[in-house]
């Protein structure tokens, strides 16, 4: 078995998209999936992106994905990675792919000298968890995330 993490290109648009709605059905959250290809082509490989992919092959076939982008610390002075979504497809898992992915991106971190490398996960996926915790990955158990979108969003923006 070879696995191996490269870059989405633009022709990985529709892989990606397959991926989201992947992991928008584990997640119990496919209702709430409104990307295009079109959306990911225009953010990940337009003329100024706004995030960054990455994909595991098993054998030469994508099994999972790993899509970031940078963020910034304002207490350590860096920037840092926020990974917003991992991946790896039901049959592929526990090949290595999600924790090759995770390593890509803790190698981007040391080698960019970054400061952190964090992610959300959601409360009720234990295997996730416990998948992350094996890593000596930290709960933030003293953050709440807080949102504004939709209807609160433009409320704000117009005020």
């Amino acid at each position: 078995m070879s696995l191996r993490v490269r870059p989405a290109g633009p022709d990985d648009a529709p892989l990606i998209l397959g991926f989201i709605r992947d992991l928008a059905a584990y997640e119990r959250l496919s209702h709430e999936v409104e990307a295009t290809e079109a959306d990911i082509r225009r953010d990940l490989f337009g003329d100024a992106p706004r995030a960054l992919c990455d994909i595991a092959e098993v054998d030469g076939a994508p099994v999972g994905f790993a899509l970031w982008f940078h963020n910034y610390s304002t207490f350590r002075g860096r920037a840092g990675i926020y990974l917003e979504d991992l991946f790896v497809r039901p049959e592929a898992r526990g090949l290595g792919a999600g924790k090759a992915l995770l390593r890509r991106l803790a190698q981007r971190c040391v080698e960019g000298g970054l400061g952190r490398l964090e992610w959300s996960v959601l409360d009720w996926n234990a295997p996730s968890i416990a998948f992350y915790d094996s890593l000596g990955a930290q709960a933030m158990s003293e953050w709440t995330v807080r949102r504004l979108d939709g209807a609160a969003l433009a409320a704000l923006a117009a005020d």
